[in-house]
């Protein structure tokens, strides 16, 4: 038997009748029997076209409100009957049920009823039945039924059929098949979600992966599933690689911090900030941060909390960096930098991040809730007799924050609203103070003033001593080991203040 397929019959029955009319005066052109329900059938109608009632066809009407139209065996016989068995066209031919080749439709838009905020009743009737149920049906049936799933396929299915003059091949049909259950098994995962309430449950499904250049190293593969384009608008530059969108995440998370700041630049290496600044003018900041480790800086990802200006953009021109990220830009440093063609501009779109964060383990998956909590003056618990001062709480803050999304373990050194430097992913925490002062000194920071603040908490007092012989005044830290005491007798000794938050900010 021939694998390639003419289409003489066709079922449609779609929400989103957008893109369906060339389909159907392509199949009436080619005297194709059309049968459809409701509003599809008023629509081919209309465009004077013959269609025949579906209830012509079960002699019964579309009941209960619409709920039942196409549920019935001489819908799903024609769309389930397999031509090369003798029982299957015995029964077709005793039972009087019409051979159905192709079936077009478009599920009701459950996804888009919720996201608009619509009540449950509202929601509960986008739970389409009857168009899963021949979306599935027509799927297993591909060897002789082609199944056209969403409004997104209708031209992909126009092509084919023109291209095979009214036929479809078996790798086609298979083809739409694949999509087809992609469809059902989104769509059934967006209700499930709708409806749970176990976190002990995942279900995710996503669409339109993008494909890029390769993953962390060229041998890799890599894939972005994501709407990129909803988070932020592209004015430049080339394709974003799997590490540019890393970096880029972990810019966007630790800007977050500072949304509603002075003005705040960041300048970030391998998911680490090595810049960061605070100050009355976005020039100033980006400069100041660029101070805090100009080596680092390169080919790093720069991102701002408001907008970049033309003195900004001057600045930052003769650096050569992956990615800049504002919430504006003004036309004229949009103008500059974009005189280099491979520099990427992104404009941040203001929309809600995911609330959990996902990541493979071993044979299966981690799932948590993100870090969101941010420390403030008000979780601040002064734990030595010397407390510290406004700008110093400040400061702590300002390094707080930072620390929360620097990888573990992690000391960072702050002084005025600048980052000095920070000691990054060591297996000890001594190691990432002694980083970090080697580092903020090679870059002539004097840290006398400064500020420290830890991920974790001190299980020893070396921590305090080596940050106080280094002229740090003051320290933030979340608190809790059973030695605590030792690290507050050492900052009583020496007039360094201490404050706990009673917060861990890991971040592995």
């Amino acid at each position: 038997m021939s694998t390639t397929k003419k289409i003489t019959s066709a079922l449609i029955s779609v929400f989103d009748k957008t893109g369906l009319e060339p389909i159907v005066k392509a199949l009436h052109q080619n005297q194709v029997i059309i049968y459809s329900t409701g509003g599809t059938e008023t629509f081919i109608t209309n465009l004077g076209i013959p269609v025949v009632a579906v209830e012509n066809v079960t002699d019964y009407p579309s009941i209960l409100g619409g709920r039942v139209k196409t549920l019935h065996p001489k819908v799903f016989g024609g769309i389930l009957n397999r031509q090369d068995n003798p029982s299957d066209v015995a029964q077709m031919e005793e039972y009087n049920i019409p051979q159905i080749d192709l079936v077009i439709v478009d599920l009701y838009p459950f996804e888009k009823t919720v996201a608009s905020g619509a009540n449950e009743s509202d929601i509960i009737e986008k739970i389409d039945i009857g168009g899963i149920s021949l979306i599935r049906a027509a799927a297993k049936n591909f060897k002789d039924t082609v199944i056209v799933p969403s409004v997104e396929e209708y031209k992909l299915f126009l092509d084919f059929y023109t291209n095979e003059n009214g036929a479809t091949t078996i790798e086609q049909r298979r083809l739409f098949a694949t999509k087809a259950f992609h469809v059902s098994s989104h769509y059934d995962t967006a209700i499930f979600n709708y409806f749970n309430t176990d976190e002990t449950y995942l279900k995710t499904s996503m669409s339109n992966g993008q494909t890029l250049r390769y993953g962390e190293n060229p041998h890799q593969k890599g894939f972005y599933f994501g709407e990129f384009d909803k988070m932020f608008t592209k004015l430049n530059g080339k394709e974003l690689s799997y590490n540019n969108l890393l970096d880029v995440d972990a810019a966007v998370n630790l800007m977050n911090e500072f949304k509603n700041d002075a003005p705040t630049f960041a300048i970030l290496k391998h998911n680490n900030a090595c810049g960061i600044a605070t100050r009355k003018t976005m020039k100033e900041a980006y400069l100041d941060a660029l101070a805090g480790d100009p080596t680092s800086a390169f080919g790093g990802v720069l991102i701002a909390n408001g907008t970049i200006d033309l003195e900004t953009a001057e600045e930052i021109h003769s650096l050569f960096c992956e990615v800049v990220i504002a919430p504006s830009f003004d036309k004229n440093a949009i103008d500059l930098l974009e005189e280099k063609k491979n520099r990427i501009l992104l404009v941040i779109n203001d929309i809600e991040l995911p609330t959990k964060q996902v990541r493979t383990c071993l044979n299966g998956i981690l799932v948590q809730d993100k870090d969101n909590i941010t420390d403030t003056k008000s979780h601040l618990k002064n734990v030595t007799d010397t407390k510290p001062s406004e700008e110093e709480i400040e400061d702590l803050i300002f390094a707080s924050k930072i620390c929360k999304h620097t990888k573990s373990n992690t000391i960072v050194l702050a002084k005025n609203k600048q980052l000095c430097a920070s000691g990054t992913g060591q297996t000890s925490r001594v190691d990432a103070l002694k980083q970090a002062i080697e580092k903020a000194t090679s870059f002539e920071f004097d840290l006398t003033g400064a500020v420290m603040a830890s991920d974790a908490f001190f299980p020893f007092p070396d921590c305090v001593e080596i940050a106080n012989k280094a002229g740090i005044t003051s320290v933030i830290q979340p608190g809790g080991s059973i030695k605590d005491e030792l690290s507050i007798n050492y900052c009583n000794e020496n007039n360094v203040s201490m404050v706990f938050t009673g917060t861990r900010h890991f971040k592995h």
